[in-house]
């Protein structure tokens, strides 16, 4: 039986100022009746996609250089290795609140609109932290606000990039997005500290203020309004009304589950990398970025959607058990090869997303989308904080064992309700319940 819609069917209303949406890439047909799905270049063909990824791209820059530049203000005054950390990841914390009270804004009428806002509301933050002497509870507030808007900022891109591209395209999309944010934020860092160098913190404020202006002008200028929208107006009781109905559904739920606990597990083994070995921590890091960018590679443009999903579970499991050797404390080439394997692994997540995609009514995309990714950041600070604990009570190795055995259990207990919940997407897409981008991506 399909999943019960989050939300009443609505007839769609264009906004008064809204201009016909741009055609998505065609999907072409091959000799052997296997639809060819476009790849990156074909993706940044389209007007609208290169605009949203460069505006995210910019954003992830802006992000990256604030998060530096605050960690060592806050640590050159403060001393307080807890307080850096914070100040440095501390604004992910404040993306679950805004996912419980404004997320059903992503789907408000004039998504373009909003998001360009957002960016501005990033640029504005930005620029405010680079006052010199601002003092340091202002500038943890000012760290928050922006967190909070974040999800609401992620979910509308995300519905509006479920409206820009087809269904058929929405992996290889979204896996170069993975790849452009993981590449992204480490040339960010690189550069970050060359600019923290010649410029010093505040001189990094003002590249990242310049880097958040500029990604809402291309927005701005690229990305057009949608009419996909709900008629409702959006508010606080549209959004538990929605996150209640999303989250009482068993194959959403479980979906939820799984690209939220397996994931948040593991970042909390990588989050002891420090303790476990002080002078290859660098080696680990670099090893899990590398394998999470091969893997996003291999998965969204190598793999079909029907492999994709058959591969999900393995990938899952693979994101986990290499984590195991670690309470033999392995040498550091074992360990190195083990973490590389794992942090392909994350890739798990792309099939699971095509599966809440298609689960999910146009009309409330944008919000489900922002609720995902709010909670699988939430998550990950949760296993963080959970795995760190651990290692406070036995060793580091140990605590990493754990948690990905735990991770292992989670995917290995949910199996069978995730297979349920991709029975239910494919009958929706048999049946057409997924909205207006079924129709868009089989249209010539």
């Amino acid at each position: 039986m399909p999943s019960q819609p989050l939300h009443p069917p609505v007839p769609s209303t264009s906004a008064p100022d809204s201009a016909p949406a741009v055609p998505a890439p065609a999907i072409l047909v091959p000799a052997s009746g296997r639809p060819a799905v476009p790849g990156y270049r074909a993706l940044l063909r389209n007007g609208e996609f290169a605009g949203l990824y460069a505006g995210f791209a910019l954003s992830v820059v802006a992000s990256t250089l604030s998060g530096f530049a605050l960690g060592t203000l806050v640590d050159d005054r403060t001393g307080s290795a807890f307080l850096t950390a914070v100040s440095m990841y501390g604004g992910s914390f404040a993306m679950v609140l805004g996912a419980l009270t404004v997320m059903s804004v992503a789907d408000g009428r004039r998504p373009r609109r909003t998001l360009v806002a957002l960016q501005c509301l990033a640029f504005a933050g930005a620029a405010v932290q680079a006052v010199p002497g601002l003092p340091l509870a202002a500038r943890f507030a000012l760290l928050l606000v922006p967190g909070f808007f974040q999800s609401l900022a992620t979910g509308t891109r995300m519905g509006l990039l479920a409206e820009v591209v087809p269904d058929a395209t929405h992996a290889v999309a979204r896996s170069l997005l993975n790849i452009t944010a993981g590449g992204t934020a480490v040339l960010g860092y690189a550069v970050g500290a060359v600019l923290l160098h010649r410029l010093g913190p505040h001189g990094v404020f003002l590249v990242a203020a310049a880097a958040a202006g500029l990604g809402s002008a291309v927005v701005a200028a690229t990305v057009r309004e949608h009419s996909i929208r709900l008629t409702r107006r959006p508010g606080l009781r549209q959004t538990w009304t929605v996150n209640r109905t999303l989250l009482a559904d068993p194959g959403r739920r479980a979906l939820l589950l799984n690209l939220w606990v397996p994931n948040g597990l593991v970042v909390g083994c990588e989050a002891l990398f420090v303790p476990y070995a002080p002078d290859r921590a660098g080696v680990l890091l670099a090893a899990s970025a590398a394998g999470m960018l091969l893997g996003d590679l291999a998965v969204g443009r190598l793999l079909t959607a029907e492999r994709r999903r058959r591969s999900a579970f393995a990938l899952r499991l693979l994101l986990a058990g290499p984590f195991l050797l670690f309470v033999l404390r392995p040498p550091l080439p074992v360990a190195v090869a083990a973490v590389f394997l794992a942090g392909a692994g994350f890739a798990a997540t792309l099939p699971l997303q095509e599966r809440l995609l298609a689960l999910t009514p146009a009309p409330v995309r944008g919000q489900v989308q922002g609720v995902e990714s709010a909670g699988r950041l939430t998550w990950q600070g949760i296993g963080a904080a959970a795995a760190g604990g651990l290692a406070q009570c036995l060793t580091p190795g140990t605590a990493m064992t754990l948690a990905a055995a735990a991770s292992v259990a989670v995917t290995v207990a949910s199996r069978r309700a995730v297979l349920r919940a991709g029975a239910d997407a494919d009958a929706n897409a048999d049946a057409g319940d997924t909205g207006t981008e079924g129709a868009r991506a089989a249209r010539p």
